[in-house]
């Protein structure tokens, strides 16, 4: 069982995440990204910000995963899906190509609400990392909330810590 290891034992404090409020834009939000997660050293793949409401609630999360889905020109995302990405992906990537300046300037004035990844699994802090580990496989997770008493966001568990300490736990 990874060594008995909790979240709580390999949580990321919440303060020592980049975060932004869910009214802010696509635009501010790539800004974020840029200034503050692409060169720092706690924040390394994969690559997302917490969103949190009025009253500093977490409400979900955006990742660079997230803000490159949310730049697809529309009908694009509509052909694919209906298409299965059966479609040549050479002339996709090709009218995406045509498309981006214009309609990505446009979406990126949405806010950041419209594309983020809403939170629904929560962890306590005495919950063992291999339960992190099922829920972020399960639910295709980079981030995982830490709750405590099921009310207080006191952290952060990424999939790079539960991959370090598991594989840890195996090359014993």
């Amino acid at each position: 069982m990874a060594d008995g290891k909790t979240a709580k034992d390999v949580m990321i404090d919440v303060f020592d995440f980049p975060h932004i409020p869910y009214w802010f834009t696509i635009k501010q939000t790539v800004g974020i990204i840029k200034k503050s997660v692409l060169g720092r050293e706690k924040c390394v793949q994969p690559l997302a910000i917490l969103v949190f409401d009025e009253k500093y609630n977490l409400v979900g999360t955006v990742s660079l995963k997230d803000i490159l889905k949310g730049l697809e020109p529309r009908f694009l995302r509509q052909s694919t899906k209906a298409q299965g990405h059966s479609e040549d992906e050479t002339g996709l990537s090709v009218l995406w190509d045509t498309l981006f300046d214009k309609e990505a300037k446009e979406v990126c004035e949405h806010q950041i609400s419209e594309i983020m990844t809403p939170s629904k699994y929560f962890l306590e802090p005495g919950d063992p990392i291999t339960k992190a580990a099922y829920l972020m496989l399960r639910y295709d997770l980079t981030l995982l909330p830490v709750l405590e008493d099921k009310k207080k966001f006191v952290g952060l568990l990424r999939m790079n810590e539960i991959f370090d300490e598991l594989s840890n736990a195996i090359l014993k």
